[in-house]
C-alpha cells in the first residue's frame, strides 16, 4: 500500500515561521459543488449527487446508521410524549456508543493500528501526547472528554426536544408514507443546508471576542484526528447542534431528525480523519477528510465553509489549495494585521 506521497509548498509562511508544507494533498485546484456555476451544468450537477452518495460515502453510512438507530434503538414516540429518564437514558447511550463506534474506529485505524502508515495523510506530525493546552494534558484525551461529556450530552439534548415537540405537535411531522418523497427530498437537501449552517455559525464564533472565550477551545487542534471533529467547548455543541431547530418549521419525522443530527456529529468525526479516506488496493475506497477544512485548521482564517455551497468564494475567504491563493491568503492577512495595529495606535 505505500506510495510516494504527494508534496507541496505553498510558498510562504502560515502562523509563526512554520513553512507551510504538506505531506500530501489533492489535486488543486479544489473546486465546489457544480450548482452555482452558469451555465448550469446538468450532467455535472447530477455526477456531484450521485457521488456524494455511491457507491460507499459517510453520508450513505451515516444514513443506514440512522435507520438502524430509529428502527432498533430508539424510543417509541408515544413514550416521548413526556420527558422521562427512561426514554432519555436510552438516546444517550446510543449516541455515546455511536461516537465511539465512528471516532474510536477512526482513530484505531489510523492512529493505534496504523493501518495506511501515512499514506493519504495530509499533514505526518504525530497528534500531541502532552501539550500544557490541552485537558488532561493529551490531546486525545482532550477530544475525547469534550466530545463525549459536552457532545453527546448537548446532541442528546436537541433529540430529546425534537422528539418531545414531535409527540405533542408542537413541531410539524410529515406523514408516511404519503409524504415520502418530502423525506428523500430533505435528506439529499441536508449537506447543502450543512455548509450554509456551519458557515454561518463559524464566521460568528471567529468574531474575536467569541473565538477566545469558545471556539479556541476548538482549535487547539491545528493537527486534527477523528475525536477533534466533535471536540468544542459547550456553548459552541448549542450554537452548532442548533442546526436541528430548523425542524420546528421545516416539518420531519424521528428517522429525519436522528439523521439530521447523526450528519452533523458523526461527520465531524470522519471529516477531521487527518486522510483523505480509507485506501484498499491502492484505490481509495472511503472518502473522508476533506483537506479545505484541514487548512482551515491550519490557517485559521480561511475555508469557514464546505464545498456544497460556494459561501467562502462568495466571501472571498476561500483558499483553493494553489500557490496563487495561498499568496492572496497571506495579502489578506497582512492587511487585517496592518488595520488592526493602525487602528491601535490611532485609538
Amino acid at each position: 500500500m505505500a506510495e510516494d506521497p504527494k508534496q507541496f509548498s505553498f510558498g510562504g509562511t502560515a502562523a509563526g515561521s512554520e513553512a507551510s508544507h504538506w505531506h500530501y494533498t489533492p489535486e488543486f485546484p479544489l473546486e465546489s459543488s457544480p450548482y452555482f456555476r452558469w451555465p448550469l451544468d446538468i450532467r455535472a450537477i447530477l455526477k456531484w449527487v450521485v457521488s456524494g452518495w455511491f457507491p460507499l460515502s459517510e453520508r450513505l453510512i451515516i444514513l443506514i446508521l440512522s435507520v438502524v438507530s430509529w428502527a432498533f434503538f430508539h424510543p417509541a414516540l408515544e413514550r416521548c410524549h413526556e420527558f422521562a429518564l427512561g426514554w432519555i437514558g436510552e438516546i444517550f447511550l446510543r449516541n455515546l456508543g455511536l461516537i465511539f463506534i465512528v471516532a474510536g474506529s477512526l482513530h484505531l485505524y489510523f492512529y493505534v493500528w496504523k493501518v495506511q502508515g501515512d499514506e493519504r495523510r495530509y499533514d505526518s506530525r504525530p497528534l500531541v501526547k502532552s501539550g500544557r493546552k490541552f485537558t488532561f494534558g493529551s490531546q486525545v484525551r482532550d477530544n475525547m472528554f469534550w466530545s463525549c461529556a459536552s457532545g453527546v450530552t448537548v446532541w442528546t439534548a436537541y433529540e430529546v426536544l425534537m422528539m418531545w415537540a414531535l409527540a405533542n405537535g408542537y413541531a410539524p411531522m410529515l406523514i408516511m408514507p404519503s409524504s415520502l418523497p418530502w423525506l428523500i427530498l430533505f435528506i439529499l437537501l441536508l449537506p447543502a443546508w450543512e455548509t450554509f449552517y456551519f458557515f454561518m455559525i463559524h464566521r460568528l464564533i471567529h468574531w474575536p471576542p467569541f473565538y477566545k472565550r469558545i471556539h479556541a477551545l476548538h482549535h487547539r487542534n491545528t493537527n486534527i484526528g477523528p475525536w477533534s471533529g466533535l471536540s468544542m467547548h459547550p456553548m459552541e455543541h448549542l450554537i452548532y447542534l442548533g442546526t436541528v431547530l430548523i425542524h420546528w418549521v421545516v416539518p420531519s419525522t424521528p428517522l429525519l431528525i436522528i439523521f439530521h443530527l447523526q450528519y452533523f456529529t458523526l461527520s465531524a468525526a470522519t471529516t477531521h480523519t487527518g486522510y483523505q479516506g480509507v485506501m484498499a488496493d491502492n484505490r481509495l475506497v472511503l472518502p473522508l477528510g476533506t483537506f479545505h477544512h484541514q487548512m482551515h485548521h491550519r490557517y485559521f482564517e480561511c475555508n469557514y465553509g464546505g464545498l456544497e455551497i460556494p459561501m467562502d468564494q462568495w466571501t472571498g475567504s476561500f483558499h483553493d489549495g494553489t500557490a496563487q491563493s495561498h499568496e492572496q491568503f497571506l495579502d489578506r492577512r497582512r492587511r487585517k494585521v496592518t488595520a488592526w495595529v493602525g487602528g491601535r495606535k490611532s485609538g
